[in-house]
């Protein structure tokens, strides 16, 4: 496997505060958790490289500040997003609920109408749940979005949830262009036509 970049792809965190938007992301990139780690102010950034079916993309991940003071600064960081994760709590239904709020405000300040979006229950290793897995799946059904279960704390589905929205994009026609930069790596014509889903495509 060489090391050509297939191309890179805008990837946004959105949620309520304390949902774990920045554990999430931490976890991925870092393979890390810090159960003390701060709320996030602003706009945090991260990247990461992935191989996925044998093609490495670079990621650019942006976590995005939950609470409603920071939301003016958040607008310009929707544009040109390829994909989107939408967070929640299981343990705590108003996260839940105001999912669709976030969802309104991607239709408003994102620019790509194609967008690739994953709807992600997170802290399922705490007990005292909310919110059930068959909630967040009816809910993903409903808005036609990928869906899976998360915990932070213990990595499960974190790697899954970000590769799935990796392989959503990649076979999304007119959402990604390759990367100029890179002389040697395409995809052929047969591999675009393929489908690079798994189980999450299901909702689709």
């Amino acid at each position: 496997m060489g090391d050509d970049i297939l191309a890179t792809f805008k990837i946004l965190i959105i949620g309520e505060s304390g949902v774990g938007k920045s554990s999430l992301m931490l976890r991925f990139v870092e393979d890390n958790f810090d159960a003390d780690q701060s709320i996030t102010i602003g706009v945090d950034f991260k990247t990461k490289i992935v191989n996925i079916d044998g093609v490495n993309v670079k990621l650019a991940i942006w976590d995005t500040a939950g609470q409603e003071r920071f939301r003016t600064l958040t607008p310009s960081y929707y544009r040109d997003a390829q994909g989107a994760i939408l967070v929640y709590d299981v343990t705590k239904k108003n996260t839940f609920q105001k999912l669709d709020l976030w969802l309104n405000e991607l239709e408003i300040y994102g620019t790509r109408p194609s967008m690739a979006k994953m709807v992600v229950g997170n802290k399922i290793d705490q007990p005292n749940r909310e919110m059930s897995r068959d909630d967040g799946f009816k809910f993903a059904k409903k808005h036609r979005t990928l869906f899976v279960e998360t915990s932070a704390k213990t990595s499960e589905g974190v790697k899954s949830a970000f590769e799935e929205v990796v392989r959503k994009i990649m076979e999304t026609d007119g959402l990604w262009d390759r990367n100029p930069r890179s002389d040697t790596v395409n995809l052929r014509e047969e591999d675009r036509s393929q489908s690079f889903c798994s189980s999450f495509c299901s909702l689709l």
